[in-house]
């Protein structure tokens, strides 16, 4: 029996100091870059444990609790609700059409370590914030990229 996917999600922008931002390939679809997403696991997990537990497993990259990263996760307070593109609706319970996606920042030093999951990516690469918006596949995922400059010189008031 499988499990449907709960409809609400992160996006974790991952960016050094410069605004460097890390996208990475997803496996099973060609061309298609993105920052960390990743669905909720259980409806009871919040959006932080989400972002956490995602930016682990698909970088390798350790933002947990106790982590030397761990202060460096900044919820930026957005949501975006957007439509499922149809080729992914059938991971979703019968009727589910939209999912809610919440933003996270996620700084870490330059010639951050990157172990991607490769049942799930296959490359990964450092772009200028304005240069990986114009890579990124999803349009949020592009706006947030967008948004890194000032959500970094406002940090924490977003």
């Amino acid at each position: 029996m499988s499990v449907s996917k709960i409809p609400e999600s992160v996006l974790v922008v991952i960016y050094t100091p410069a605004l460097d931002v890390l996208l990475i390939k997803r496996a099973d679809v060609p061309e298609f870059w993105q920052s960390v997403t990743g669905s909720k696991d259980a409806v009871d997990e919040t959006y932080e444990q989400a972002a956490r537990r995602e930016v682990f497993e698909e970088t390798g990259i350790d933002c947990r609790p106790a982590s030397a990263l761990q202060a460096n996760l900044q919820d930026w307070g957005l949501e975006n609700i957007y439509e499922i593109y149809p080729q992914w609706r059938h991971r979703y319970a019968p009727g589910v059409f939209f999912n809610t996606e919440h933003l996270f920042g996620l700084e870490v030093p330059a010639h951050t370590a990157v172990h991607l999951s490769p049942r799930e990516h296959t490359h990964y690469q450092w772009l200028p914030y304005a240069q990986a918006a114009d890579r990124c596949f999803s349009p949020s995922n592009a706006e947030a990229c967008l948004m890194l400059a000032h959500m970094t010189t406002s940090k924490g008031a977003p």
